[in-house]
């Protein structure tokens, strides 16, 4: 009774608005406090106790500086002038064919992942560049819109991975493994996406084609060197074992603020308050909503909800294939309702421990999850990416929701050949951990 009651007035205090943090936190604190809910010899000033100690403890992590770290790398890589320069070079590669610009927008996102590992900062870092110039090649505003919000999804699955970070922290798996598990599944998704969208602006008679040279590839290439090479460094040193993700966070900073402010020439030391200011206030958002979800985790584990949920499971009597494809579609739901931290930070202490009965590795879990949340990120009424590239597009959520259907539908089956092909997302953690 007390799990329904928690879960009810959570989406109802969502439902009226109020912010992530609060609906998570005020429930599970109000319920601890209520009379009955512990038993009488549980004092009051013992209960605040516990939930001071749970929101501390929920984000006194090392680890968890990472997430602050990359924030402010991606602010800085999206008014750096990081992003024009791989927009042009991914262009100059890609330009020749239908929807050349369309594919080198979601080239360049792919790139821009290796970077922040937020999906907004990486949206708004290619779409205030790509946007209006592909408006003006004669790509209709909500294809545009749409093209960019899928590019920008993969910045959560191609490492560096803020949710994948906050994954390994709830659940004590290695976040490089982490890492290296969604190289490929991020690589299948963005070609995938490059595919609908050149087979789409052929089909319509979308866009411009450039003359392939390779002159401008040289001279593109030249020009976004330094660009590229902060996915090599920062990945590299992670996946590498020379550098912790949250010194890799650190390099991706110190990287950036290189790159837009020495090389570049286009970030003003001017512009960082504001950036630092801007970046944290979503950084801080962040870690308020683990401090409070750790609260809610805590009163979900003292009501046994981990037994209820397994007795619940074998009562199904499904195949592991059944019971995984089910879960798929559970957190599929869930990314399209909830927002990404907090359905992550809700869903995975208790739906990670259905690992065994699923017959999956649980750093391949772990990709999954993040994928099924990317896909949430491009779906109507909380998807973070098409909100963003909505507003540079300045076109309507329902025009870009039905541009953007061909994208998710073929991320699905991304998702799906993910989940019943192992070796996409174990291949590398294996070869390079294991």
């Amino acid at each position: 009774m007390i799990i329904v009651l928690l879960f009810g007035l959570m989406f109802f205090l969502m439902a009226l608005g109020l912010p992530v943090a609060l609906s998570i936190g005020l429930p599970a604190i109000g319920l601890i406090i209520t009379p009955g809910v512990f038993p009488d010899s549980v004092t009051l000033a013992a209960l605040g106790q516990t939930v001071v100690q749970q929101l501390f403890s929920g984000v006194d992590s090392f680890d968890l500086l990472a997430v602050p770290l990359f924030m402010i790398a991606g602010a800085i890589m999206e008014v750096g002038g990081i992003s024009r320069r791989l927009i042009d070079f991914c262009n100059s590669l890609v330009g020749w064919a239908p929807g050349g610009l369309a594919a080198a927008a979601i080239g360049a996102s792919i790139i821009i992942a290796g970077i922040s590992g937020s999906a907004a900062a990486d949206t708004a870092a290619i779409g205030a560049v790509v946007i209006p110039t592909m408006v003006r090649q004669g790509y209709p505003p909500a294809f545009a819109a749409a093209v960019v919000a899928a590019g920008g999804a993969i910045g959560i699955i191609i490492p560096p991975s803020i949710p994948m970070i906050l994954f390994g922290f709830m659940t004590n798996i290695s976040t490089s493994q982490l890492f290296a598990g969604g190289i490929l599944v991020g690589a299948l998704l963005g070609f995938s996406f490059m595919a609908v969208a050149v087979f789409i602006s052929w089909r319509k008679g979308y866009g411009e084609r450039q003359p392939f040279t390779w002159k401008q590839v040289a001279a593109t290439g030249r020009a976004a060197l330094w660009s590229m090479g902060a996915p090599v460094i920062v990945l590299g040193g992670i996946l590498g074992g020379i550098v912790t993700v949250t010194e890799g966070a650190a390099l991706a900073v110190f990287y950036a603020l290189l790159v837009g402010t020495v090389i570049n020439r286009e970030l003003s030391w001017r512009e960082l308050p504001r950036l630092v200011i801007r970046s944290q206030a979503t950084a801080g958002s962040i870690l308020f909503i683990i401090a409070m979800a750790k609260v809610f985790g805590w009163l979900l584990a003292m009501q046994q909800s981990a037994q209820l949920l397994n007795t619940f499971v074998n009562s199904l009597a499904l195949p592991p294939i059944g019971l995984l494809l089910l879960v798929m579609l559970l957190l599929l739901v869930i990314g399209c309702v909830m927002e990404t931290t907090a359905a992550l930070l809700l869903v995975v202490p208790v739906l990670a421990l259905l690992t065994p009965q699923m017959q999956v590795d649980p750093v391949q879990f772990g990709v999954l999850v993040v994928v099924n949340l990317a896909i949430g990120m491009l779906t109507p009424p909380v998807g973070i990416c098409l909100f963003v590239s909505c507003g540079i597009a300045q076109v309507s959520l329902g025009k870009v929701s039905r541009a953007i259907a061909p994208l998710v539908l073929v991320s699905m089956v991304d998702l799906v050949i993910a989940a019943l092909w192992s070796p996409l997302t174990m291949w590398l953690p294996t070869l390079l951990y294991r």
